[in-house]
């Protein structure tokens, strides 16, 4: 038995997005960095991706379904498929919430509490801003939240992340500031998808059940469930390929 993870960040009406131009984010922590375009998808690719996953009798597992499945050999249900989106921008609240409340989808953010913001920001088109905790919570009806990390979500380079360079006594500290908030309290995404053999053996260490890289792989019985795969939807995937990714 497989299913299929998929990662979405940011999302954009067509009309109101430039694939020329990465965005600039915004977030309470003092870090400044770039949101490349293959990391958005439009609002258009979003509704129809969703649709396809309904017409077709999908089922959007939740954390505990797969903790489950690992962990008690429980079988997963047929067709069934992990809706992941990470760093908790804007448009989660914007546009997928509404889309995946219509068609009754779980999914999973994964947060980054200190890019939070303390206040409510009006939705800017123009930059990735982060939402708040108060509108996180807001959706908890359709999404459930895990850890992203709390200030380690930086990277020094294209290959390497705050949380390689860094102590497991600080990255151990992190995870615990980040699960404070978030309610599933032993599920990890990796920032970037980057991390080393020592951050895997941390997660191990502190009873973590489930993370995720970025990996572009289906995931089976056999995959290590601290390095489950997920596939990224890029703004330029076509629905054939989605259905291929899924299916």
């Amino acid at each position: 038995m497989t299913f299929s993870t998929v990662l979405y960040h940011e999302i954009r009406k067509a009309a109101d997005f430039n694939p020329e131009y990465p965005s600039p984010i915004d977030v309470r922590q003092d870090y400044a960095d770039l949101l490349p375009s293959a990391l958005f998808v439009t609002l258009e690719q979003l509704e129809e991706e969703m649709e396809y996953l309904k017409e077709n009798h999908f089922h959007t597992l939740t954390l505990q379904e797969i903790k489950a499945f690992y962990y008690q050999q429980n079988p997963l249900p047929e067709k069934s498929i992990l809706l992941t989106f990470d760093d908790c921008f804007q448009s989660i609240k914007e546009y997928a919430y509404p889309i995946l409340k219509k068609y009754g989808f779980h999914a999973v953010a994964f947060v980054v509490t200190g890019w939070l913001h303390d206040q409510t920001k009006p939705f800017d088109i123009d930059k990735s801003v982060c939402l708040t905790k108060s509108d996180l919570k807001e959706m908890e009806d359709v999404f459930e939240y895990a850890n992203h990390t709390d200030k380690y979500h930086q990277r020094t380079n294209e290959s390497t992340s705050m949380i390689m360079e860094v102590t497991d006594q600080q990255f151990a500290d992190d995870l615990d500031l980040c699960n404070s908030f978030v309610a599933e309290q032993d599920v990890f995404a990796y920032p970037f998808g980057l991390f080393i053999d020592r951050n895997v053996s941390l997660l191990r260490t502190k009873g973590f059940q489930l993370a995720f890289t970025c990996e572009e792989h289906k995931n089976d019985q056999h995959t290590d469930p601290l390095l489950l795969n997920r596939y990224v939807v890029p703004h330029f995937l076509p629905l054939e390929e989605f259905k291929e990714m899924v299916d």
